[in-house]
């Protein structure tokens, strides 16, 4: 506490529970309209009521109080808790749901495959699958860019991280986890997780049902995998999931077979949707703002022939794309909520026990004052200036942010060369897109469409042949 008298949060008054009803539920349905008018009606930093009345919720946006939620002590805030929601997908024993102790060691065991040589072994697998996804391209092709980009990202995760390779068991854990995801794909669907009520198992009958049964089949596929990892040790293999079953704590204990399928099922998750939703957001900004696309083509003309992963991902306009594209919207609307264990001050407010803390990311990379015209795309603006991590927070932050977020930008620009060195791309409708709600991320629009064309001209636009 600094000792001075703490300030009043704004928010909305007391209002029926049929009204805050209607909010939450504008709130699955038009969740960046929500925050953006309560943000205007309040300021940066606002108090709502949950539905249920009997907690309360505190956005945070200023950079002092992201930084002062993202240092405090770990007694005081609580993030295990505030993401209850996610334990039917989860599972209890995945870093996301963890508290103290237990976070920091699997924090620990899942640190060392998403960093340094271990990540730049992926790199052509990731350029590889890309290829393959879009061979079948023709010039004039057009396609729902949501299922392509989730294709690849999928593919990457399922050889990157569960070592698969193209075979049975492979397809049925690709069909298994595309339907398990597309439960939660839709507002609609995304309600499932926000309203435990209406979670009815009625077998076909029921989404949850429907739900419960690919997690069913997932779930035996995986164990299996394990097991036969654990029945036919590897020492050459170096895949994600081969790391962490070698992998031990300082106690010397591995990861128990829950424990690991808790931890892909969550890698999968949060490195799978929220990858592709980026990519399809980068792809509608470079296909909509021609500039853009001349500008990352004119920097890859700078590159050898066959140019290495590291150094394609070095480069800082493309650097710059994939930063923006995760500023303006931000896959994941908020970081991990925070509930309040002992009475705190942030930011000159004084939260009590119970109450959970949402660090907005959205409302932080729309400021104004530190992103000037915030509702445009501009990626100079990260050419000309770094950022702290308490104004630009796209993977979250404290000792909460993503682990994989390395990884996710990696993949993002070498998806992005691949795709902008072979094909040209247009948009089928020049009609913005909107942002929707996939769960508890934000995604564009599934029906956003681009035709490809080959193009043998040197300007504006050039193949990969044309670089060797």
């Amino acid at each position: 506490m600094t000792g001075s008298i703490p300030r009043s949060l704004n928010g909305p008054a007391q209002t029926p529970q049929w009204q805050r009803r209607l909010w939450g539920l504008r709130f699955l349905f038009r969740p960046l309209e929500t925050v953006e008018i309560r943000r205007q009606a309040y300021g940066d930093d606002y108090r709502v009521s949950q539905p249920d009345a009997k907690t309360a919720m505190v956005y945070f946006s200023s950079p002092e109080a992201l930084e002062a939620i993202f240092t405090a002590n770990p007694e005081q805030l609580s993030a295990g808790r505030g993401n209850q929601l996610l334990q039917v997908l989860l599972g209890e024993h995945g870093i996301v749901l963890l508290e103290g102790e237990a976070h920091q060691r699997q924090r620990q065991l899942l640190m060392p495959p998403f960093h340094g040589d271990r990540m730049r072994s992926y790199g052509k697998l990731i350029q590889t699958i890309t290829a393959q996804v879009t061979q079948s391209w023709k010039s004039g092709t057009t396609f729902r860019v949501r299922p392509v980009v989730q294709s690849i990202s999928l593919q990457v995760i399922l050889r990157a991280v569960f070592g698969l390779e193209h075979g049975e068991r492979y397809e049925e854990i690709r069909q298994g986890l595309t339907q398990m995801l597309d439960r939660f794909g839709s507002p609609l669907g995304a309600m499932l997780l926000f309203y435990p009520f209406l979670r009815q198992a009625w077998g076909n009958w029921s989404p949850w049902g429907r739900f419960l049964k690919s997690r069913q089949r997932v779930d035996e596929l995986l164990y299996a995998e394990i097991a036969d990892r654990r029945l036919h040790p590897d020492a050459h293999r170096t895949d994600i999931l081969a790391l962490l079953m070698g992998a031990r704590d300082q106690d010397g204990q591995p990861l128990s077979d829950v424990e690991l399928r808790d931890e892909l099922i969550t890698l999968l998750f949060a490195g799978h949707e929220t990858t592709a939703s980026a990519l399809t957001w980068a792809l509608y900004w470079i296909a909509a703002l021609p500039d853009v696309r001349t500008k990352l083509l004119s920097e890859f003309a700078t590159l050898d022939a066959e140019p290495e992963p590291m150094t394609i991902s070095r480069l800082p306009y493309l650097t710059a794309v994939c930063q923006e594209t995760l500023r303006l919207y931000p896959i994941a609307m908020s970081a991990f909520p925070r509930v309040v264990k002992q009475p705190i001050e942030i930011a000159g407010y004084a939260l009590e026990p119970g109450t959970v803390i949402m660090p907005s990311i959205y409302l932080a990379h729309h400021r104004a004052a530190v992103y000037p015209n915030p509702k445009q795309f501009e990626p100079e603006r990260f050419l000309h200036r770094q950022y702290s991590p308490y104004e630009y927070l796209p993977f979250g932050g404290g000792d909460r942010r993503c682990i994989g977020a390395a990884f996710a930008l990696f993949e993002m620009k070498l998806v992005l060369f691949e795709l902008l060195s072979n094909w040209k791309l247009t948009l089928v409708n020049p009609k913005p897109i909107r942002p929707t709600r996939r769960g508890v991320t934000i995604s564009p629009s599934g029906h956003f469409k681009l035709q490809v064309f080959k193009d043998n001209r040197l300007t504006p636009y050039f193949s990969r042949s044309e670089l060797k």
